[in-house]
């Protein structure tokens, strides 16, 4: 029973990386764009959230939609305007440009908000528990965010295979030059997957808020665990990075184990083992 709840909360860890990861795979799976402010992002989020709870008085979950929203409009703009400009065969100016805003980020948010601790009041739901049996419990808000994890993986595997849109974002991916030629604007295209990427990195930094803690420094750590999670998966692949999410969390979960001090490094571990004999990925749609 001790290995179950192990993998369980493991597992329910996965779905919180899952949220960190996903809108980052979208990002290179249409753009081939690796975006190094990505977890800075995610801390953005859950500071919006904070402003916009305390402000209003709304609990978290309800400032959700509003926190999405002006999430994935500063999506669409940051790429309409500067991000658009500096895609390229090249993939160091737009590594430059990215490290450049993470800086601007973690200093902006460490003036506006100091460096002290906050943490999204969720209320009961951060307490609530569920049992599955007589020895194992699980809390009702890392299921929530598990069910979650899901949820967005569907919705956006179902976006990319069954509109329109997802096949615009197919197209623009494997040839935009092509796709021009049959009218889609790659430009625009390209800004609404990356406001779809930031909608999903507000649903992550939310629910990391009511979970944990967050300080303005804390973005690198959530970039590190969203590229091991894509990585893992499979570049390009939406549920792949949702299994790699989950099975970093587990490889943690068994790191924790055995010692406080051995489950960041048990996922990292996981990582390299995979780059070493799976460069691909273990679901990659492009496994040799």
């Amino acid at each position: 029973m001790d290995w179950l709840a192990v993998v369980v909360h493991g597992t329910l860890a996965g779905g919180g990386y899952a949220l960190f990861a996903i809108g980052l795979s979208l990002a290179y799976g249409v753009m081939r764009l690796v975006n190094i402010a990505h977890g800075d992002f995610i801390v953005l989020a859950a500071y919006i959230a904070l402003v916009i709870a305390v402000g209003l008085g709304l609990h978290p979950l309800l400032a959700l939609p509003i926190v999405a929203t002006i999430m994935f409009g500063l999506g669409y703009l940051l790429q309409r305007t500067v991000l658009n400009r500096v895609l390229g065969p090249d993939i160091l100016p737009p590594l430059l440009v990215t490290f450049g805003l993470a800086i601007m980020l973690q200093n902006g948010l460490l003036e506006l908000f100091s460096a002290d601790a906050r943490v999204l009041s969720a209320g009961t739901l951060a307490t609530d528990s569920v049992s599955l049996g007589d020895s194992l419990a699980v809390g009702v808000l890392p299921l929530a965010t598990f069910v979650t994890a899901v949820a967005c993986t569907f919705g956006l595997s179902w976006l990319f295979r069954r509109t329109r849109l997802g096949m615009a974002f197919r197209a623009t991916s494997d040839d935009p030059h092509t796709a021009q030629l049959v009218g889609i604007k790659d430009k625009h295209v390209y800004a609404l997957a990356m406001g779809i990427a930031f909608a999903v990195m507000a649903v992550g930094g939310v629910f990391m808020g009511m979970r944990a803690s967050f300080t303005p420094d804390l973005g690198p750590s959530y970039l590190i665990y969203s590229f091991e999670a894509v990585v893992i998966g499979g570049v390009g692949s939406i549920w792949g990075t949702l299994a790699g999410a989950i099975l970093l969390g587990v490889a943690q979960g068994v790191g924790y184990s055995f010692g406080p001090g051995w489950g960041i490094l048990t996922g990292h571990i996981v990582f390299l083992l995979v780059l070493l004999f799976k460069p691909a990925g273990l679901f990659s749609r492009n496994q040799p």
